[in-house]
């Protein structure tokens, strides 16, 4: 199996990671902005048909796409969760379901 993760293939091209990944998480909040507000999971964090559990599944294969297509980029799993929840963090489309 070969490596495909620019992260790991070039672990010193700093600038083209952080570019990759900012411009990575503008993606997620301009994806949020297409969905009214989202509840996050209250009682059960596991429940993987939950809205949020099931946007989340779907904006990382788009993420992962949208690097690959816009940036010729292959952002590791790791890149895509932080970014994603970086968005999250910044984004005010979210609301504590405290069920």
């Amino acid at each position: 199996m070969a490596i495909r993760y620019n992260l790991w293939i070039d672990p010193d091209n700093k600038a083209q990671h952080s570019a990759v990944e900012a411009d990575l998480e503008r993606f997620f909040v301009e994806r949020f902005a297409d969905y009214p507000h989202i509840r996050l999971s209250g009682a059960d964090p596991y429940d993987y048909d939950a809205p949020f559990n099931r946007l989340y599944e779907a904006l990382i294969a788009r993420g992962a796409e949208y690097c690959e297509r816009t940036w010729r980029y292959v952002a590791t799993p790791e890149q895509l969760n932080r970014c994603f929840f970086r968005a999250v963090g910044q984004s005010n489309k979210f609301v504590r379901d405290d069920r």
